[in-house]
């Protein structure tokens, strides 16, 4: 039997993916289907797809993204801090890491909800090597191993490929959610995915 698969791509620094990361994990064992977690440059997204990093927005859409996290935050029961200290730094070896992690076989979901948890619930920096190789191992993980597999040349040009594909994809933010070819920006169209895979089971059962 075919195993479907949600292509899952998502920023190292997104709170929003941070937010749905439980739901989504939910939502694939409840279906049955494969989550492939591909960690994207959203800043690289942006500049080819007409977005702005959070800094260069206006303080109105500024204002209202914490006004909306926190309206999230009440309604999951999740506490995050919406201006952490170290606010969307360089995510480059913590996406490596995650991709390096899933070559290896290591548990992704995992992994990746650490290293958002840390930046939006634990004020630590994730662009820090020490930071990140502190999480590994604070979850059992070879850090100094898994961060040298993390800087080879076949990893990073991976978190390319990853970058084009979602581009490719019509990924234009952080998390999106691909399913047969279909896409679903933000952790708020979880339900609507959902309805989608359901749809797609019962024409699979007729």
């Amino acid at each position: 039997m075919k195993v479907e698969t949600i292509d899952y791509y998502f920023w190292m620094n997104s709170d929003w993916a941070y937010l749905g990361a439980d739901r989504l994990e939910a939502l694939a064992e409840r279906w049955n289907i494969r989550v492939r977690y591909r960690p994207v440059d959203l800043p690289d997204v942006y500049s080819r797809t007409g977005g702005q990093q959070l800094s260069d927005r206006s303080p109105e859409r500024q204002a209202y993204r914490v006004l909306e996290l926190k309206r999230w935050c009440r309604k999951l029961g999740i506490s995050i801090n919406t201006q952490p200290a170290f606010m969307c730094p360089n995510a480059d070896l913590a996406s490596c890491i995650v991709i390096a992690a899933d070559r290896q076989g290591l548990p992704v979901g995992a992994l990746y909800k650490s290293i958002l948890h840390a930046q939006w619930c634990q004020d630590r920096d994730i662009s820090s090597e020490r930071t990140l190789l502190d999480i590994l191992r604070e979850r059992g993980v070879d850090g100094d191993r898994l961060i040298s597999l993390a800087k080879q040349d076949d990893i990073v040009d991976l978190y390319r490929r990853y970058t084009d594909e979602a581009v490719a994809a019509g990924v234009f933010g952080s998390p999106s959610y691909v399913f047969q070819g279909e896409l679903f920006w933000g952790q708020d169209r979880l339900e609507m995915l959902e309805g989608a895979i359901q749809r797609t089971t019962r024409l699979a059962d007729s």
